[in-house]
């Protein structure tokens, strides 16, 4: 039942939207259960159904050593929920006819096509499926990783590591780096891809507390970036914590470098919610929203994942990915959106510590960002537990 009425961040009476008080104060509940524990030090969580808010809540700490407790308003690092955004606006680009899904990315980056990867199309790098390397060439300094444009002339010259469409491998760090030059490369106003989600996206949305890279205005509230749980981890601590030092106001990383508040992720998710539009304003058509939430990956297992099901020795499950997010699928497994939410669920997920999900069927949206980085299998068994929690919590 998507909703055209005006967006409201107010916090209406769970029970006029068919949802359980008592069950949804579960999920507050869990979660100061686990920053008492250690696991990690606070988040912020947002539950909508049918675009009104049931609850919006600040838990524990945002910034451990200097003991400043969590605000309604905190400014987190997205990690790789960034990736939806950098998504959206290349399905934008896609909408206004500069390029197609299936158009080879050496058409719009000619240097690129070599080396095997004249075969990529844009597809491919929505879905996980390019084959090409995602870790930065060792050849290329990582105090450079925000500039894009450097990174994709380095990921040109790197060869094809499997061929596209055969493997899905989810790429943390350089195929939305790609997307982006494509997107940037055919901008008439010659733009930054930071100033082009900004004015393209999320100033028409409402989203004044969302950019890529890190204005100074939000410093003061943000959350600083800090692994607590540092054992088989599936990205390198150290590495994630560098985002710390490598965000400053220009920077440009387009598969993990956005931040955000809880409010305006939730902003973000109601749009896809209802189709592409919000408050009036239409980014996208519920037509292309369609395609990119639904399974684009089959039965494949995601090979990234490897490292995790060993460790904590799961079963082999497929990807379900659709393009620009992670997907709920069928089956019993471990599954960041929780086992009670309908197969067409869709998600962005970002290391250790973020999430926004929707739920079509329920017209139900969460999103948790979290301080205090967990190890990604816990961070998924985490997730799954407050996602199951959240879809108890509704009665009707």
């Amino acid at each position: 039942m998507a909703t055209k009425s005006k967006l409201s961040l107010d916090v209406v009476d769970a029970r006029s939207q068919c949802v359980d008080p008592d069950r949804l104060s579960r999920v507050k509940k869990t979660i100061e259960d686990d920053v008492k524990a250690g696991r990690y030090d606070g988040a912020v969580f947002l539950v909508g159904r049918g675009g009104k808010v049931v609850a919006h809540e600040a838990v524990g700490l945002s910034d451990l050593e200097k003991k400043r407790a969590t605000q309604h308003d905190d400014i987190f690092f997205l990690m790789s929920i960034t990736k939806s955004f950098t998504a959206v606006r290349a399905l934008m680009a896609v909408e206004r006819g500069d390029f197609d899904l299936t158009t080879p990315v050496a058409e719009v980056i000619p240097e690129f096509g070599i080396k095997g990867k004249h075969l990529i199309t844009l597809k491919h790098l929505l879905t996980h499926t390019s084959g090409m390397n995602s870790e930065i060439p060792a050849f290329f300094p990582v105090e450079q990783l925000a500039n894009i444009e450097g990174l994709v002339a380095a990921l040109s010259r790197d060869r094809l590591f499997s061929l596209p469409g055969q493997d899905v491998t989810y790429n943390a760090t350089t195929a939305h780096a790609v997307i982006a030059v494509m997107i940037q490369r055919l901008d008439e106003k010659d733009r930054p891809f930071r100033t082009m989600l900004e004015e393209d996206l999320f100033l028409p949305l409402g989203m004044n507390d969302t950019a890529l890279g890190l204005p100074d205005r939000m410093r003061p509230r943000l959350v600083p970036l800090v692994v607590r749980d540092r054992t088989d981890s599936l990205f390198e601590p150290e590495l994630l914590e560098a985002i710390n030092y490598i965000a400053q106001e220009d920077t440009e990383f387009p598969s993990g470098g956005g931040v955000s508040t809880v409010a305006d992720v939730y902003r973000f998710a109601e749009m896809l919610r209802r189709g592409g539009e919000l408050d009036g304003k239409r980014v996208l058509s519920p037509g292309i929203i369609d395609i990119a939430t639904t399974n684009q990956t089959g039965d494949s297992s995601n090979h990234v994942f490897d490292c995790l099901r060993a460790v904590h020795n799961w079963p082999v499950y497929p990807a379900y990915l659709g393009m620009g997010f992670f997907l709920r699928g069928e089956g019993i497994f471990p599954a960041p959106m929780g086992h009670a939410t309908s197969p067409r669920t869709f998600a962005g997920l970002g290391a250790g510590s973020t999430m926004f999900w929707v739920d079509p069927e329920r017209d139900l949206t969460f999103v948790f960002l979290s301080a205090g980085l967990m190890e990604e299998g816990n961070n998924f068994l985490r997730l799954q537990r407050l996602s199951d929690l959240v879809v108890a919590s509704v009665v009707e």
